[in-house]
């Protein structure tokens, strides 16, 4: 296995690629009890136009297939759900869907091997039939329904919709009622064959393991299957410019609920991600001037959330929170870059941040869930998670002013706010 260690944190992962060309990424951690496995595809939302390995025509698919084969999975064609089978093995099992990547969880103290037979079975062994089909719609159109009325997740996906124009990061990750309802078994078992082959999936187990030998429990419960060759994904060419600069939609709220948008168009990799959190930070981060300010004033009354969310086909910023007055927000952050812009970033506001960052990297360490999912999100997007400990180093407070020039442009932002009309 090809090893990689980082004395920072003083942790190494084992990087294996299977025959099958599956990866796996096994991460110990000695004297911890908890353990941790998720198995992901690189395969999520994203995925409705594709040519299959062999083939010639491209395939369209409704939207909200990967969600729907997420939840599919689990039902057994001997009548279990491997949810609950799991659960009653005392393990605390999930799955999730992203635009990029679906994956299948489960973390545990003891019954770690019974947990592993469960999940590596049923991840292998897809049941659909017309019947459990028609069923799923019935269970995902009301949580379809639900998401509708759900301020925190409209406020994001308005400042979605107006930032791009076709890119699918704008599209609702389970689909809609219409969409889902075009989706039979045959789609899924030819989505399924497609995106989780082997060669296109990732596992990571994290715990008080020897890698050798939980490889080689892994392998004995792994379908023989041959590595398929490239999948080929077919994207809708995005403009630069972004749709519209604010949405507004009416909900039941007690206070307006807001989203602030960048969307960029520079290739992303982990020097500028880093620099993205610094920045964000310094702007309108606990202690920045801007915070205070619109603290002080009662404008808002927590830190909002300061994310730069990016997949190999999107980056853009996202700025989300609450206040009584968003349109003042986001006036002022407008102020605080422009600022920012002319006058240059504090040398010592820069250092403090960058160490700050340093720390919230290193913490992540400290849990076997945390160290896991970053892995494994990171390596569908072609990153090694240790790149973060080390290319941080490098970052100066030039490269943070060349950025914000670069990315925080006035004609790329936009602001979502969901409101109670009523009050």
């Amino acid at each position: 296995m090809q090893i990689i260690e980082n004395l920072k944190v003083k942790e190494k992962v084992y990087i294996e690629k299977l025959d099958n060309g599956l990866t796996v990424m096994i991460i110990p951690k000695r004297g911890i009890q908890k353990k941790y496995m998720i198995w992901g595809t690189n395969y999520g939302s994203n995925e409705s136009s594709f040519v299959v390995p062999g083939e010639q025509e491209v395939t369209t698919v409704p939207n909200g297939v990967a969600h729907f084969l997420e939840h599919k999975l689990f039902e057994q064609e001997n009548g279990t759900n491997s949810l609950d089978v799991l659960t009653a093995l005392g393990v605390e099992a999930n799955a999730y869907t992203t635009n990029d990547h679906t994956a299948y969880l489960f973390e545990c103290t003891d019954n770690f091997y019974e947990a592993m037979d469960e999940l590596m079975d049923y991840v292998q062994h897809p049941y659909f039939t017309d019947e459990n089909v028609e069923k799923e719609k019935g269970i995902i159109g009301q949580e379809i329904m639900m998401y509708d009325d759900y301020p925190e997740w409209r406020v994001y996906l308005n400042a979605m919709q107006a930032m791009y124009h076709h890119n699918p990061v704008k599209i609702d990750i389970v689909g809609t009622i219409e969409t889902i309802g075009k989706i039979d078994k045959e789609i899924l078992y030819k989505c399924y064959h497609t995106f989780y082959n082997p060669s296109n999936m990732t596992m990571v187990i994290c715990g008080d393991f020897e890698p050798e030998a939980i490889l080689e429990e892994l392998k004995k419960r792994l379908v023989d299957t041959k590595a398929s060759g490239e999948i080929k994904r077919i994207y809708q060419e995005e403009p630069e410019g972004i749709v519209q600069e604010k949405i507004e939609q009416n909900l039941e709220v007690s206070q307006p609920l807001y989203a602030i948008g960048i969307k960029d168009s520079g290739k992303t990799d982990v020097k500028k991600h880093i620099a993205m959190e610094i920045l964000l930070n310094l702007i309108i981060g606990r202690s920045s001037n801007l915070y205070k300010e619109l603290y002080n004033e009662g404008i808002i009354y927590a830190q909002p959330s300061l994310d730069y969310e990016f997949t190999k086909i999107y980056s853009h910023v996202l700025i989300t929170g609450q206040s009584n007055e968003p349109e003042k927000v986001y006036e002022k952050f407008k102020q605080e870059v422009n600022r920012l812009k002319v006058e240059g970033i504090n040398e010592d506001d820069f250092e403090r941040m960058k160490k700050m960052i340093y720390g919230g990297y290193v913490k992540e360490y400290n849990d076997v869930t945390d160290i896991s999912r970053m892995f494994l999100a990171d390596s569908f997007k072609g990153i090694n998670s240790f790149d973060y400990l080390e290319e941080i180093k490098g970052i100066t407070s030039k490269y943070l002013e060349q950025i914000l020039k670069d990315v925080f442009k006035e004609e790329k932002m936009v602001i979502s706010i969901v409101k109670n009309e009523k009050k």
